[in-house]
């Protein structure tokens, strides 16, 4: 989480200097030079079922293929810190949609996580701090990034049923490889007119990063965690989303952390602790 974080405000001075489609394509090529031996399935791992393979290929799609487009939009048209703070909306969002496609129970805590999270968000949008930055979009790059929450969401829930099927490892490789795929039509296109020669060393090297933290190490660090520890447990680190990417904006990109962002940014952690703290055994929820 700390990972995803990282990359969600540190992609912001990607999309400056590439263009969005040709910097997805071109982290999931970098995932796949990566980690090809990763694709080889354990002998003592069964085949893939069709059921499996469709959730293998929707995986992808919401949790790569669409994310990497709302999110790497969604920030170029807002700040690192307001990503952070919807972004906080991950988990509530993921208990809401458990409870809709899963049929598992929702505590009333949760309902108020999410309206927590709504509370940050609206203090974003009624303050409109990021308007001059963004060319007055900041509105849609935080509906962007919105869209970006519901298909992370989807991709925990998506996760939840894969990872007792398949190993972390394989799980990486092949929705990368399904990213890859979705991509390329769109990469190739963007990449016919640009100029590789444009972006600095700097900005290749923080390609290297972004790429094998967004198309290998978190992936591959969340799945593990989902297959040894209950989800629930796992839900309480997503607090480290919205704490890196605030921290990364305002320390690394230098954006401004006044009392309304602050607010928004306590309200989106108050949301995260709602949703995913445990509580006593009997506890009233």
């Amino acid at each position: 989480m700390s990972l995803v974080g990282s990359y969600v405000a540190l992609s912001k001075p990607l999309v400056a200097a590439i263009p969005v489609f040709l910097l997805a394509w071109l982290r999931f090529a970098i995932g796949a030079l990566a980690i090809p031996h990763w694709l080889r399935r354990p002998t003592n791992e069964p085949p893939p079922t069709p059921h499996v393979r469709r959730l293998l290929f929707l995986e992808s799609l919401l949790g790569n293929f669409l994310f990497s487009i709302f999110m790497l939009y969604g920030v170029s048209m807002t700040s690192a810190v307001s990503a952070g703070v919807i972004m906080a909306a991950i988990p509530a969002v993921v208990a809401v949609m458990s409870w809709a496609f899963l049929r598992e129970r929702v505590a009333p805590r949760v309902w108020a996580a999410v309206a927590c999270a709504a509370g940050g968000i609206a203090l974003l949008a009624l303050g409109r701090t990021d308007a001059g930055a963004a060319g007055g979009q900041s509105w849609l790059g935080n509906l962007l990034i919105v869209g970006a929450v519901l298909c992370e969401a989807s991709y925990a829930v998506i996760g939840k049923k894969l990872t007792g099927a398949i190993g972390p490892r394989r799980i990486t490789a092949v929705v990368n490889l399904w990213g890859l795929a979705l991509m390329t039509p769109l990469g190739l296109w963007q990449a016919w007119t640009f100029d590789f020669g444009s972006p600095g060393a700097g900005t290749w090297a923080l390609l290297l990063f972004y790429s094998l933290a967004a198309s290998v190490w978190s992936v591959w660090l969340w799945m593990t965690g989902l297959r040894t520890l209950p989800a629930a447990l796992g839900g309480v680190f997503t607090v480290m989303l919205p704490v890196s990417a605030a921290a990364v904006g305002v320390l690394v990109l230098g954006e401004p952390f006044g009392l309304l962002q602050a607010s928004a940014f306590a309200l989106a952690l108050a949301g995260v602790l709602l949703a995913t703290l445990p509580v006593r055994p009997g506890a009233v929820r």
